[in-house]
């Protein structure tokens, strides 16, 4: 059986649990970035609209169990009904009588939202009992919460066995959609980007890549690792040394396949991270001095390949880009990734910031919200809460 969605489940005037995702950063009691409380919108109004009676579950941080004042929902809640422009009845717990009085009570189009899910311990571990006391409240199930669909909680697995009617929102639907169907079959070129600090973060995903990109674009502290398996000097560059026999075998296999898997052919080099400036230096790096972001001749050459390419999948920054000094190779790469003819999709929250930081958020196919959920669909794994969703 597959995945329904939201516009096929009989939810007017039923009790509709939506798993959404509203694990947002608060400060002073204040939203400081409501990107995943608006990705949740569409599905809520469309709920609305179609006069269900919504039951809106979430977690925020990590309580462990615990409950934790800075991180109740309360503030999250208040900017989710200033966007709806509609009032949210708050919970004070997502289960017992007092949740369940106010489920119960809900009339056609209102939306209550329970609190945090992870104080109590029982939702991570997904406690068979806990899972039912949430289902208890629903009579339809719907996940939007991509983020969360990797890990087996009560709230994303458990609850499902005692849903009947239950598929997938807005969100949901179009993370599949991008990550899932996009990726698996693209059109080609098919050119992929990775990233980030570890090889060992990473290798599964450049494994993977392997089986279906044409090109892998290789930047950030990962790339030392390989450039080291290739025999060239990286200086105190940061390399993963019981990883270099992966890196080699991953190298030999881009060989025997026909992928280009690309790695940086020169530098910004400096002493350190909070050097004011680098220099830029193609071949070996010498000792002493650190790689912090790609260099302007692999930059035009990453950017040659983008510029071909009908698919683009891009996870990672190519340096320390948190620092201005070292953040041209990766807003370069946002805006190549924008510019790119076809499909492009991109992970993580460090290519996100970028893309957002280049002034292109807007000009990307999809920025997934998912984190390790998106890295593992990528990957082939399978997710727990699609799979109890086809269950």
């Amino acid at each position: 059986m597959g995945v329904r969605f939201i516009e096929e489940l009989p939810i007017t005037g039923r009790r509709t649990f939506i798993r959404v995702d509203l694990d947002v950063p608060v400060k002073d009691g204040q939203v400081v970035d409501d990107a995943r409380v608006r990705a949740a919108l569409p599905t809520i109004r469309h709920a609305v609209a179609r006069g269900a009676r919504v039951i809106l579950a979430s977690h925020l941080g990590r309580p462990r169990g615990k409950v934790h004042e800075g991180l109740r929902l309360e503030p999250v809640g208040a900017r989710l009904a200033e966007l709806l422009e509609l009032d949210i009845i708050a919970a004070d717990d997502c289960v017992g009588d007092g949740v369940r009085k106010l489920a119960q009570d809900l009339r056609d189009g209102q939306v209550l939202l329970l609190e945090n899910l992870r104080f109590r311990r029982e939702e991570e571990e997904n406690e068979p009992a806990f899972a039912e006391r949430l289902a208890s409240l629903a009579e339809v199930y719907v996940h939007d919460a991509f983020a969360c669909a990797h890990r087996p909680s009560a709230s994303g697995v458990g609850m499902l066995r005692h849903v009947k009617q239950r598929g997938v929102g807005y969100q949901m639907r179009k993370e599949l959609r991008f990550l899932g169907e996009a990726l698996s079959r693209p059109s080609r070129p098919f050119v992929a980007v990775v990233g980030g600090a570890r090889l060992s973060e990473r290798l599964g995903l450049l494994q993977s890549l392997l089986g279906r990109a044409d090109a892998v674009l290789v930047g950030g502290g990962l790339a030392f690792t390989c450039l080291r398996a290739r025999g060239l000097g990286v200086g105190a560059s940061p390399v993963e040394p019981d990883r270099e026999r992966a890196a080699a075998d991953l190298l030999e296999a881009a060989r025997q396949r026909k992928v280009e898997l690309l790695l940086p052919e020169d530098h910004l080099v400096a002493s350190g991270p909070e050097d004011a400036a680098g220099e830029a230096l193609a071949g070996a790096i010498p000792d002493g001095r650190v790689g912090l972001d790609i260099g302007p001749r692999t930059l035009a050459r990453y950017g040659e390949a983008l510029r071909a390419a009908r698919t683009v999948f891009w996870c990672g920054p190519m340096g320390v880009f948190e620092r201005p000094a070292f953040a041209a190779g990766t807003l370069g790469i946002a805006r190549a990734v924008a510019g790119a003819p076809g499909v492009s999709v991109v992970s993580g929250r460090q290519a996100s910031a970028a893309l957002v930081q280049a002034g292109v958020a807007d000009e990307v196919s999809h920025v997934s919200t998912g984190g390790g959920a998106s890295l593992e669909l990528v990957e082939g794994r399978a997710l727990p809460g699609v799979v109890a969703l086809e269950s």
